[in-house]
C-alpha cells in the first residue's frame, strides 16, 4: 500500500536518492550539483522555496516517488504551480503511482488558488509524454528553454 503525503525534513535523504535515480535515467548523473543539505535548507528552512509530496510504501517505509513543485507568477495568468519533477522509482513504474502524484499536485494547485500548472518534459521521453496526454495536457511549440548557470 502506497500513501501520498506532504514531505518532511526526515524524507530529504530518500528524496535526494530519487533525484539521483532520475538523473541516471536521463543520462545526466554528472549534472546534479544539488545536495541533500541544500534541499533541506531550501525546502524546510525559514523561507521554503519548494513544496514536496511523497509516495511512501507503508510496508517498507521507503519513498517510492515524489512530486516537487513551487509557485511562479505569470503576468498573463497570475499564480501558477510549477511542477519541477515527478519521480517514481523504477520498481514502481507502471502501477499508477505517477497518476496519483500528479492528481495530488493538481489538488495542491487548486487548494492554493492557482490558475493552472506548468512543467517540462524531455522530447525523447515518449512514456512521459503519453502519460501527460491522458490529462489533456497542452504542449507548447515555439518556446525555447533558456538558462543561466552561476
Amino acid at each position: 500500500m502506497i500513501t501520498i503525503r506532504t514531505g518532511t525534513k526526515a524524507d530529504v535523504p530518500q528524496v535526494f536518492d530519487l533525484i539521483r535515480e532520475l538523473a541516471v535515467y536521463e543520462e545526466a548523473a554528472d549534472e546534479v550539483t544539488n545536495t541533500a543539505e541544500q534541499l533541506l535548507d531550501d525546502g524546510f528552512g525559514p523561507n521554503p522555496l519548494f513544496g514536496l509530496l511523497v509516495a511512501e510504501d507503508q510496508q517498507t517505509r521507503k519513498l517510492v516517488g515524489i512530486a516537487l513543485y513551487y509557485y511562479r507568477y505569470s503576468t498573463w495568468k497570475g499564480k501558477r504551480l510549477y511542477l519541477e519533477d515527478i519521480i517514481v522509482t523504477e520498481s514502481h513504474r507502471g502501477q499508477g503511482l505517477g497518476k496519483e502524484l500528479l492528481d495530488a499536485t493538481i489538488e495542491q494547485a487548486k487548494a492554493t488558488n492557482c490558475t493552472g500548472m506548468m512543467w517540462q518534459v524531455l522530447d525523447w521521453n515518449k512514456p512521459a509524454i503519453g502519460f501527460y496526454k491522458q490529462f489533456g495536457t497542452r504542449f507548447d511549440d515555439g518556446w525555447t528553454n533558456c538558462h543561466l548557470d552561476f
